[in-house]
């Protein structure tokens, strides 16, 4: 299985600062279409997301998971499947292996979906997420710095 690993805060939505509100969430332009495409092309897509914002208190998990539930079901309406969401609810102090940079939810979901990562895609806002990337293996990574993610539909088509 291919797979592209997706950051949420800044890729799939817009980036606020400790969103966990549905009411603050904002799908990032042209998303719909970029991840439908990337199903086209016969990867499977993983949310991989730091939620330090648990861990610091500011909100649940059960917050987290409110969002996260309505989010998917915005994009099952758009034809799109999210297989899985791997988060960190650490604080950065917690030295804890799933937080980006670290490689832990990418590696565990390598493992539960027998995930071919040489042939996978990191996509994310941070330097942190392309490091984890790096660190798991995984084949190729894109900073969208000034890109869309719809913007990186060419990238990976022309490595495909």
């Amino acid at each position: 299985m291919r797979a592209i690993f997706l950051d949420r805060d800044g890729v799939i939505n817009l980036d606020k600062n400790y969103l966990y509100k549905i009411e603050d969430f904002e799908f990032a332009e042209g998303v719909f279409e970029a991840l439908r495409t990337f199903q086209e092309m016969g990867y499977a897509l993983f949310v991989v997301t730091n939620q330090s914002g648990i861990g610091r208190g500011y909100y649940s998990e059960e917050d987290f998971w409110r969002l996260s539930r309505w989010m998917l079901e915005r994009l099952s309406d758009e034809g799109i499947e999210i297989k899985e969401i791997f988060y960190c609810p650490h604080r950065p102090d917690e030295g804890c292996g799933c937080r980006k940079p670290e490689p832990g939810m990418i590696l565990e979901a390598a493992r539960k979906y027998g995930i071919d990562l040489e042939r996978s895609w990191m996509i994310g806002d941070k330097p942190s997420d392309i490091e984890a990337a790096r660190r798991a293996g995984v084949g190729g990574a894109i900073l969208l710095e000034n890109k869309t993610l719809f913007d990186t539909i060419e990238i990976i088509k022309e490595s495909s």
